[in-house]
């Protein structure tokens, strides 16, 4: 693929996993890419050994969000923005999901997400356009029982893509958006171990792997390059074709902790 010297990216949720294998991959072909996230000394233990730039900002604070792009775009037209913070604290059967642990699930993931593309646009249309790519998730097309806010919060998001792509194509930004399955990040630690989840993850895939953060990684590469300049509006899944059958079984994590009853969605009265 094309080099991508002279140009500028951003990621958030660029400390670990799936966003900082996807701020290494554009850097690995020139890019100036900063990262941003919450905790700074994650950031710098991420940043050095690679080369990036970073700064501290929480996805949900618009003022921060803010601020990362315009240092983003400090040294080189911001060209790639990756969105790719996000994460949930909203689990278990709906009668049973705490309302705050839902609201905070859609703020960062949702919300968080606008926010970026919102701060992002505004700077791209202004200085040539680029590539917006937004890291959903299997969660957002697939039912998966018990996950709470976090399938809905990923759903917005791909509409938000499709939105995004439909009102801002006519000044050069390309808005897209990547759906991993299950990729081996701290995120997910447990689930890659093996036990019947794991098993019926890989009986759900045609392509029956764990994936890596690489594979997301070089999609988003694609989605961000020249070789992608006429695609947008695009949800790709990158899942071993996960997609293509149903969401996963939690029961066995799931009864333990909330009850076979809970599960069925029967709550005793408190």
């Amino acid at each position: 693929m094309g080099d991508l010297t002279g140009t500028a990216a951003l990621v958030t949720g660029g400390g670990s996993g799936i966003g900082l294998a996807c701020a290494r991959r554009l850097a690995a072909d020139g890019a100036d890419v900063t990262i941003c996230g919450r905790t700074e000394a994650r950031l710098k233990d991420a940043a050095e050994p690679s080369g990036l730039r970073y700064v501290v900002a929480d996805v949900t604070d618009e003022d921060r969000v803010a601020a990362a792009v315009d240092a983003a775009a400090a040294h080189a037209p911001l060209r790639t923005v990756i969105a790719c913070a996000g994460g949930t604290t909203s689990i278990g059967p709906i009668p049973a999901l705490d309302a705050g642990a839902w609201r905070a699930t859609l703020e960062l993931n949702a919300t968080g997400t606008m926010l970026t593309l919102k701060h992002a646009s505004r700077l791209m249309a202004r200085t040539g356009g680029g590539s917006f790519i937004a890291i959903s998730s299997i969660a957002a097309s697939n039912v998966h029982r018990w996950f709470g806010a976090y399938g809905p919060a990923k759903a917005a998001v791909d509409h938000l893509v499709r939105q995004g792509a439909d009102e801002l194509g006519g000044v050069g930004i390309r808005v897209n958006g990547i759906r991993p399955g299950l990729v081996d990040t701290e995120l997910v630690a447990g689930v890659t171990d093996p036990g019947p989840v794991l098993d019926d993850y890989l009986a759900c895939m045609p392509v029956s792997r764990v994936g890596e953060p690489s594979d997301i990684a070089e999609a988003a590469r694609f989605l961000a390059g020249p070789e992608s300049s006429w695609i947008t509006g695009e949800i790709l899944n990158v899942d071993g074709g996960h997609h293509l059958r149903r969401g996963p079984d939690y029961r066995a994590v799931f009864e333990p902790l909330f009850g076979a009853d809970a599960l069925r969605g029967v709550i005793p009265e408190e």
